[in-house]
């Protein structure tokens, strides 16, 4: 039975981070070209949302790293929580 835990424990599951969204029509989309900017209804400092199998599970803050970027968790459901969310 551990063996299968830790197997279980080792799967590798889609991790997303939700920094905004927008319904944007189609006509609009075909005119974005490189440099083309959109502008999202969220505030820049409200939270991310981390999302797994597109259900959230957390939220956390935009930071840089290098030259990359990263996400600070602030919060998190508890691990009950987040296997469920893995579930579907």
């Amino acid at each position: 039975m551990a063996t299968d835990l830790d197997t279980i424990l080792k799967l590798k599951v889609p991790l997303i981070v939700t920094v905004g969204a927008q319904r944007t029509p189609l006509d609009t989309v075909l005119t974005f070209g490189p440099g083309s900017i959109i502008e999202l209804s969220k505030p820049a400092d409200e939270p991310l949302e981390i999302l797994i199998n597109n259900k959230e599970v957390g939220t956390g803050e935009a930071i840089k790293v290098g030259e990359n970027f990263g996400i600070r968790i602030t919060e998190m459901l508890p691990a009950e929580e987040r296997v469920a969310a893995m579930g579907g």
